[in-house]
């Protein structure tokens, strides 16, 4: 954590594991009410993803990095751009340890200055050779999971003729209801921003607000605005079979996995259902070099995790949340393990 030179700003880089790798996670610029918050955000993100990179199976550890936004307005011009050559500086002093990307509040466009600072940056431009917006392939992902969630219910994955909330409409939630509606979805739809409203029109959607979307009666609830969005007061009043969203962090506390199962929701677990992005990045990542061709099968491929998941949950009685953290827990048990000590009078490896 450290105080930008250029901006005055605070930027804050959480790198939580790098057993499986460097720590990827993305740079979220955000106004909090303390720099207090803006840690513990930090370091709750980077935890999580941690566990998202593990299910996915990519060779990659968990971090985050936060710029502070300063309250009372967007960060722009001279101003945005010493605050992302600040936050360059912080990542470069990690040595590698950490690599960005974007996030909330951050864009491609973004990547690129803070480029100038530091290599250790993922999702550039396609022009730059990077991969480009990662929120297509995390729209991808979540219709995926969507699909699956569909399958476990209802036993078949077809969207078409299902009735979906998507609550949120930025660019992943955007994505993802054109997607929906392109599979022959019937949308409910929602956002805080009544200039989200456009898209309902162009949709053919019903418009309503958020909290009306989260309780709208429906086979499938997609959250995909900010976290907690599930809790206490929340899940007695839903009135859908499926959840499978891109937000972070939708369960306000884990006891609410526990929660949705006694009201016989099928949740999909957030860290899963929203890990296009990053996997699309690991992509960027691998020698041979970026292919689209290639990310779009590795992130179809959350399908199969979560089937995975939701078999391990069942045979073991507990819930989904349980079952992606025990697979998780399971393949960074397996990275960090020591190598077999060689037998006796074996020839050197």
């Amino acid at each position: 954590m450290r105080r930008g030179p250029r901006s005055g700003l605070y930027t804050i880089v959480a790198v939580h594991s790098t057993v499986r790798g460097p720590a990827l996670g993305g740079c979220r610029l955000w106004s909090y009410a303390d720099s207090r918050d803006a840690v513990a955000d930090a370091l709750r993100l980077s935890r999580a993803m941690t566990f998202k990179a593990a299910v996915a199976d990519l060779p990659q550890g968990g971090g985050k990095g936060v710029i502070m936004r300063p309250t009372g307005g967007p960060l722009e011009g001279e101003a945005r751009r010493a605050a992302l050559l600040d936050f360059g500086d912080s990542i470069e002093m990690l040595d590698g340890r950490y690599r960005t990307a974007e996030d909330v509040g951050t864009s491609d466009p973004d990547m690129t200055v803070i480029s100038e600072r530091t290599s250790h940056v993922t999702g550039l431009a396609v022009e730059r050779g990077g991969s480009g917006d990662p929120s297509p392939w995390t729209a991808l992902g979540v219709q995926e999971a969507i699909r699956v969630a569909c399958e476990r219910v209802w036993g078949s994955p077809d969207l078409d003729g299902r009735t979906i909330a998507v609550v949120g409409l930025g660019r992943v939630g955007g994505a993802l209801a054109r997607g929906l509606s392109a599979a022959g979805a019937r949308l409910v739809v929602a956002d805080v921003d009544q200039g989200k409203h456009a898209l309902a029109d162009e949709l053919g959607a019903d418009w309503t607000d958020p909290a009306s979307a989260i309780r709208a009666e429906v086979d499938v609830l997609a959250p995909c605005a900010l976290g907690a969005m599930l809790d206490a007061e929340s899940v007695p009043a839903l009135r859908c079979r499926a959840i499978a969203g891109a937000a972070n962090n939708q369960l306000a506390s884990e006891e609410i996995a526990e929660r949705l199962i006694e009201r016989e929701i099928v949740w999909t677990p957030d860290f899963v259902a929203n890990a296009g992005g990053i996997i699309n990045i690991a992509v960027e990542l691998e020698p041979e070099g970026y292919a689209p061709e290639r990310a779009e099968g590795r992130v179809l491929a959350i399908g199969d995790t979560l089937r995975t998941i939701f078999d391990d949950a069942e045979a073991a009685g507990t819930t989904p949340l349980a079952a992606a953290m025990a697979l998780a827990s399971r393949r960074l048990a397996a990275a960090s393990a020591p190598p077999p000590a060689a037998s006796p009078g074996a020839p050197p490896a």
